[in-house]
C-alpha cells in the first residue's frame, strides 16, 4: 500500500467500498485495482489487507448510470446556457474543455430547500469583465455527461464554468477504449500535472474579454475533489475552492492555501474520503486561512451524483446551495 500514491490508495479504497456495498461487480473492481497495482499478486495482497476475499463471490453488477434525477439538472438545450467543447494548445498538448456560460440577459436561478427556486443572494455579482470563472474537475471516470450537467448548472447560476478533460493526452475520455483503465491513467500521474493543466485553462480564459478570470474559483468531485485540494495549495490565483469528498492534501502543503476553501463531506464513517479529516482541519486552523469543513447528515460518498445509487437529493441540494453561497461571497 505504501508504494501507491495518495490518489491511488484513495481510489482502491473507493472501489473496494463500492464492491462491498454491492455497487460494483467483483470483475469490475478487480479490473480497476489491477490496473492501479500493475499485477495480480499485488492486487490480491492489497485486497486481503482491506478485508476482501479475492476469490470470493461476485458482487452485484456495476449499476448503469441513470438519467439525471436532480431537480437542478440543466439540459443541453436550456436557452439560458450556452455550452460547447473547446480545445486549445497548452503544456505541449491540445487541452479539451467543456465550457458553459450564461446567455446574455438570462436570469440566474439556483435552488433552495427541496426544489429549485430563485435565490439572488447566491448568484455572483455582475462585473464589467463578465461572469466569474469556475474550474470544474471530474471524478475518476473522466469527463462524463454528469460533469457536463454540473458545469451547465454552474452556468445557469451565473458563472462561466469550464470542465477540463484530464484525459486530453489520451484523446479525451470518450477515446479510452477500456473505461476501467481511466482511474489508473488519472491517478498514476503526479497531481501537479493535473494542476498545471488547470492553471493553463485559467491562463487561456484570462484572455477572453467576456469572462472575468481574475475572480477564479474551482470545484471537483471525489478524485476531482482531491485535485481541487491540490490546486488550492499550488494556485495562488484561486480565490475560492470547493472540494467535494476528495483525498486531502499533505498537511505541510496546507499553509500554501490562499483561497477560501469550503470542504464538503459525507457523514459516512466508512467513506475513505473522511480519513485524515481531523488532521486536515488542524492544519487549516494552524494556517489561519478562510475555510470551513461541512459534513452532511445521512449521506454516503458521492451523495451529490444524481446518476449514481448514493444520491441524496435533499443534502445534495443543500450542499450545492452552500457552494454557490461560498462562491458568491468569495468571488
Amino acid at each position: 500500500m505504501q508504494e501507491l500514491n495518495r490518489f491511488q490508495r484513495y481510489l482502491v479504497h473507493e472501489f473496494v467500498e463500492d464492491y462491498q456495498d454491492g455497487l460494483m461487480s467483483r470483475r469490475d473492481m478487480m479490473s480497476r485495482v489491477l490496473h492501479i497495482t500493475g499485477g495480480v499478486a499485488a492486487a490480491a495482497t492489497m485486497l486481503t489487507k482491506l478485508g476482501v476475499d479475492a476469490a470470493g463471490a461476485q458482487g452485484q453488477p456495476m449499476p448503469t448510470p441513470t438519467a439525471p434525477r436532480s431537480p437542478l439538472t440543466v439540459p443541453e438545450d436550456d436557452p439560458t446556457v450556452s455550452a460547447q467543447m473547446v480545445t486549445f494548445e497548452a503544456n505541449d498538448v491540445e487541452l479539451m474543455v467543456y465550457q458553459a456560460v450564461p446567455n446574455t440577459g438570462a436570469t440566474p436561478v439556483v435552488s433552495s430547500a427541496a426544489s429549485p427556486v430563485a435565490s439572488p443572494a447566491a448568484t455572483p455579482t455582475a462585473g464589467a469583465l463578465g461572469p466569474p470563472l469556475v474550474l470544474v474537475c471530474h471524478e475518476n471516470r473522466g469527463l462524463t455527461d454528469h460533469i457536463r450537467d454540473v458545469t451547465r448548472r454552474l452556468a445557469k447560476s451565473g458563472y462561466a464554468a469550464v470542465a477540463l478533460d484530464l484525459l486530453s493526452r489520451e484523446g479525451g475520455t470518450a477515446n479510452v477504449a477500456d473505461p476501467t483503465q481511466i482511474p489508473d491513467i488519472l491517478s498514476r500521474e503526479d497531481p501537479a500535472r493535473h494542476v498545471a493543466d488547470f492553471q493553463a485553462v485559467a491562463v487561456y480564459y484570462s484572455g477572453q474579454s467576456d469572462i472575468d478570470a481574475t475572480r477564479l474559483g474551482m470545484t471537483g468531485y471525489c478524485f476531482g475533489g482531491g485535485v481541487t485540494w491540490q490546486a488550492a495549495t499550488q494556485m495562488p490565483e484561486l480565490r475560492a475552492a470547493v472540494p467535494w469528498y476528495g483525498p486531502a492534501p499533505e498537511s505541510e502543503q496546507v499553509a500554501n492555501i490562499g483561497a477560501a476553501v469550503l470542504g464538503i463531506y459525507s457523514s459516512d464513517p466508512e467513506d475513505f474520503a473522511n480519513e485524515g479529516r481531523e488532521e486536515l482541519q488542524t492544519a487549516l486552523e494552524t494556517a489561519g486561512g478562510d475555510f470551513e469543513i461541512r459534513e452532511y447528515p445521512d449521506t454516503q460518498h458521492a451523495f451529490h451524483n444524481d446518476t449514481g445509487p448514493r444520491f441524496n437529493e435533499e443534502q445534495a441540494i443543500a450542499a450545492w446551495n452552500d457552494m454557490l453561497t461560498w462562491f458568491s461571497t468569495n468571488l
